[in-house]
């Protein structure tokens, strides 16, 4: 397992998967902040494209920081330049799913011309000021009625979305997250418990961690071509949302996976690498 340094001394792990003789793919996790692990080798993207998949600071096999306030996302930028510093490369394709894309959003801002490519995968839209209204993830939800599990989620939802939900509505609603809630999806939303840190998920979104017009501002200077992944049953950031997420950028672009939610590789592996690797081919 390659270990490297972060800036202030934290170990950092960087799980490089797949093989072949183009320069390594970066990936973040999201969660926020859930180990690497559950990113799998993206549907198989790494037979078309070597992955260094990071577990953030304080998660899988990276060491925790001194001090958790670098939890914070845009504190972690630095983490993510010192990936691109150990993969001994100018300038390189980086890709973030979920919370990790707004990692990933804050090193473009931060750091444009060292983007070859990048790629948003069902990125979360709080960094740039684009959340879905609760109407409109309502919509979206409501694709997903008639399903077994979908009256107990609709009612989990109007618990997160007045802020008063328990673990238990946060439970229900899992089944949104996914295409298809089967025993695949099961496991891999299981696993979730042994793979995040949960207090240094509180610290990741928290206080000063985004300035939506800041950024929105600086992302107009990447000119690394950009491709925003959207599932078309995602409730998190809608095909709409993920289109105006792409229009911040100077060449962005959209891809929806038909029938797939926050996990499109899982949904529907064949067309999420398809997708993905001809963009970054």
């Amino acid at each position: 397992m390659p270990i490297f340094s972060a800036p202030d001394g934290t170990a950092l792990s960087c799980r490089l998967l797949g093989s072949g003789a183009e320069p390594p793919v970066a990936c973040l996790p999201g969660g926020p902040m859930r180990a690497g692990a559950y990113l799998g080798e993206l549907g198989g993207l790494s037979a078309r494209r070597r992955l260094g998949v990071l577990d953030l600071r304080g998660t899988g096999d990276s060491g925790t920081p001194a001090d958790p306030a670098t939890y914070r996302c845009d504190r972690q930028v630095e983490d993510v330049e010192a990936v691109r510093k150990h993969l001994g490369l100018e300038r390189f394709d980086l890709l973030g799913h979920s919370a990790g894309a707004s990692l990933a959003v804050h090193y473009a801002a931060r750091y444009p011309t060292r983007l070859r490519r990048l790629v948003l995968v069902t990125p979360s839209p709080r960094a740039v000021g684009l959340v879905p209204s609760v109407a409109e993830r309502r919509a979206v939800m409501a694709r997903r009625a008639g399903a077994p599990w979908f009256d107990a989620a609709a009612a989990a939802y109007d618990a997160i979305a007045a802020k008063t939900a328990t673990s238990a509505d946060w439970a229900a609603v899992a089944p949104m997250y996914y295409g298809r809630w089967d025993d695949a999806a099961r496991r891999h939303q299981a696993a979730e418990a042994g793979q995040r840190n949960g207090a240094a998920a509180r610290v990741y979104n928290s206080e000063g961690a985004f300035e939506p017009g800041a950024t929105r501002a600086a992302l107009r200077a990447v000119e690394a071509p950009v491709l925003v992944v959207a599932g078309e049953l995602d409730w998190i950031i809608s095909p709409a949302v993920a289109a105006e997420f792409a229009a911040l950028f100077a060449d962005g672009r959209v891809a929806v996976i038909p029938g797939a939610a926050h996990y499109p590789w899982l949904d529907d592996a064949p067309a999420f690498v398809s997708a993905v690797a001809g963009f970054l081919a």
